[in-house]
């Protein structure tokens, strides 16, 4: 396999321009639940089209994150996480490693969001954008995820849903992540990466990207069975994920994975330093809302087979957490 196409499917059935989600019938959906849950099975992502989110809502959220990054290094200080408190704030360069294996931190910037934490704000401007966004892919959220309860054939289309029904509240790791790869200024240490070889934590992410690109994702032809545990190769070979106009990027997470017994696939991807020097000298951007279960939610393998010890959404995340920090 030397190239990787990630599917495209159509979501207009059941996205959010469907005023009453609730009215439409299940056999509706079933076709593109099957669509979606076909390329989340194998190669683990799919560009989703006409899932209603405005696109003016979208570069809102883009062309204020860039504003709050592009300011004086003091001035996002004041917004920096606090570890100790929570997740809210801005992220340094390279305080992240998402490959533990890479010799050093990712050369980026992010600032993490959850609207039941409190922490500091540049602008009153720039809150208001992520709660706005926020909601937006809430919404969205509890529509794949229905989507997904109908393509893994649950009984109860809402399952899914109510075991993420604290997203945006306590007791729910859900966050919304703006992401900012500066241009590159100095020198780059050797190995380092903008965003190391992961896959993700939860269950879903959506992931909005700028028109820059830059996004990989690992060739999946011997994916099977994989310890999804198991830090992976550097040197397994990755595909380009090309922006798409107007689509959202879904992927699935590694809680997603273990939930399913291995049917759903937490691929890993990254984002490396583009060897043009054109493009080293260009900014990137990306929006991720990182979905997860209620935190006391219990991860059993969803076919009955046992795969997988039972582990909370919480102590999975925080195990996670421990090996990027």
């Amino acid at each position: 396999m030397t190239d990787a196409v990630i599917p495209i499917v159509d979501f207009g059935t059941y996205g959010l321009h469907v005023a009453n989600p609730g009215s439409v019938k299940r056999e509706v959906l079933e076709d593109t639940a099957t669509e979606i849950c076909s390329a989340l099975s194998t190669i683990g992502f799919v560009y989703l089209i006409n899932h209603g989110i405005e696109q003016s809502k979208i570069d809102d959220m883009f062309q204020s994150s860039k504003n709050f990054f592009t300011q004086p290094l003091e001035v996002k200080e004041t917004c920096a996480r606090d570890k100790s408190v929570g997740n809210h704030g801005w992220v340094g360069l390279e305080v992240e490693k998402l490959n533990p294996d890479r010799p050093a931190g990712d050369l980026k910037e992010a600032f993490n969001f959850s609207p039941h934490e409190d922490g500091s704000w540049p602008s009153d401007t720039f809150r208001s954008t992520f709660f706005t966004f926020f909601n937006e892919c809430k919404q969205l959220t509890m529509r794949v995820l229905d989507m997904l309860s109908i393509g893994l054939q649950l009984e109860d289309k809402n399952f899914l849903r109510e075991c993420h029904n604290l997203i945006g509240k306590k007791g729910c790791a859900t966050t919304l992540r703006s992401l900012y790869y500066p241009p590159l200024s100095g020198s780059v240490k050797p190995g380092q990466v903008r965003c190391g070889e992961h896959s993700d934590y939860g269950t879903v992410t959506l992931l909005f990207q700028d028109g820059i690109g830059g996004l990989e994702v690992m060739n999946t032809d011997d994916m099977a069975g994989y310890d999804m545990f198991q830090v992976m190769n550097t040197d397994d070979v990755y595909v380009p994920a090309q922006p798409v106009p107007g689509a959202i990027v879904v992927n699935i997470g590694d809680l997603m994975q273990r939930w399913t017994a291995d049917k759903l696939k937490a691929t890993k991807h990254r984002v490396l330093i583009p060897e043009a020097e054109l493009r080293k000298h260009q900014s990137r951007q990306s929006v991720a809302f990182f979905v997860h279960p209620n935190d006391e939610t219990i991860i059993r393998c969803l076919d009955g087979s046992d795969k997988y010890e039972p582990i909370s959404s919480i102590d999975y995340l925080n195990y996670r957490f421990s090996l990027t920090y």
